[in-house]
C-alpha cells in the first residue's frame, strides 16, 4: 500500500509527488522544515524510516543530509537560532513536543560521527562513559555491558587484553568501532551514522560496512554517505536529498537500478554532484 504525498515548492526537475510506504515505521517525518536563523535548510521533509533496516541518505554536500540526521536526536538544538517546524515521531511520539526529555531521547537515538572521537581515556572507560553518566556504578555490571558492547561492535577480540590502554592508541578503524560500541552501550533503539567510514582506509571501511549489516538485526540505522557504492551495499532503503528536499525515496535497488526521477538517475550515475 502506498500514500501519495505532494512535495511543497518542488524545484525544477524534481517530482511533484512521491510515494511513501505506509506501515510500521520506526521513525515518521511529516512536513519537516528546519531553519538556521532566517535561512531555511530543510523543506517539507516527509518520509517513513522502517524498523531494523538500514536507510541511507545520499546527495551532494550542503543538501541537508546532516542537518536532517541531527534533527532525529535533536542535536541541532545546541545551535543558536536553530528551529524546526513539522513533526518527527519515534514509535508514534513526537520528539519535538513540549516537555520532551531530550536526554532520554538521545539515549534511545545514538550517533556516530564522521570523524572518530574517542575520549582521552582507556578503552574500557570510553565504552563505560555513558553507562556511568546514567548511574551504573557496579563494577561487574559495567564490565558485562562493556564486553557486550565491544562484541556487538566487532572489536572485543582485538582489545580484550588491553582494555586499560588508551583509546587513542587504536587505529582509525578501531577507534570508529569503539565509538560505535560507546553508542551501543546505553542500549539505543536507533543508530545514526554520519559518514562513519569516510576517513577510513578500504579494509577498515569494509569492517564498518559488515558491522552495519549485522547491527540492523537489532537496531534501526540511518546512515549519511557520499559513497554511492557504500549506500548500495549496506542499505535497504535510500533517500536522495537535493537543496534541502527529498527528491526520491524508495528501496535501494529501485534508487540505483530504476529511479523514477531524472535528477536521481543523474546523481547516482555520476552525471552531476
Amino acid at each position: 500500500m502506498t500514500i501519495t504525498i505532494a512535495m511543497p515548492s518542488a524545484p525544477p526537475g524534481t517530482a511533484a509527488v512521491r510515494e511513501i510506504e505506509s506501515g510500521a515505521a520506526k521513525i515518521s517525518v511529516r512536513d519537516f522544515d528546519f531553519f538556521y536563523g532566517s535561512a531555511q535548510v530543510l523543506h517539507g521533509i516527509t518520509l517513513d524510516i522502517p524498523d531494523q533496516q538500514v536507510t541511507a541518505l545520499i546527495g551532494p554536500s550542503g543538501c541537508g543530509k546532516t542537518t536532517f540526521i541531527r534533527s532525529i536526536n535533536r542535536m541541532n538544538d545546541i545551535i543558536p537560532e536553530a528551529r524546526a517546524k513539522g513533526t518527527i515521531t519515534i514509535d508514534g511520539r513526537d520528539i519535538y513536543a513540549p516537555g520532551t526529555d531530550v536526554v532520554a531521547l538521545r539515549r534511545r537515538v545514538g550517533m556516530v560521527f564522521q570523524k572518530s572521537n574517542p575520549f582521552p581515556k582507556s578503552i574500557f572507560d570510553n565504552v563505560a562513559y555513558g553507562l556511568r553518566i546514567g548511574g551504573l556504578t557496579d563494577k561487574r555490571s559495567l564490565r558485562e555491558h562493556v564486553e557486550k558492547s565491544l562484541i556487538r561492535a566487532a572489536l572485543w577480540d582485538e582489545v580484550k587484553d588491553r582494555l586499560d590502554d588508551s583509546a587513542l592508541a587504536l587505529s582509525g578503524g578501531q577507534q570508529q568501532r569503539l565509538c560505535i560500541a560507546r553508542a551501543l552501550a546505553v542500549d539505543p533503539e536507533i543508530l545514526l551514522m554520519d559518514e562513519p567510514a569516510s576517513a577510513l582506509d578500504p579494509t577498515a571501511t569494509t569492517k564498518i560496512e559488515e558491522l552495519i549489516w549485522e547491527l540492523k538485526a537489532n537496531y534501526t540505522i540511518v546512515i549519511v554517505t557520499h559513497n554511492m557504492q557504500q549506500a548500495a551495499r549496506v542499505s535497504d532503503r535510500t533517500a536522495f536529498f537535493m537543496l534541502g528536499r527529498v527528491v526520491e525515496y524508495s528501496d535501494t535497488k529501485t534508487i540505483f537500478m530504476n529511479p523514477k526521477e531524472k535528477m536521481t538517475e543523474d546523481y547516482v550515475t555520476g552525471r552531476f554532484g
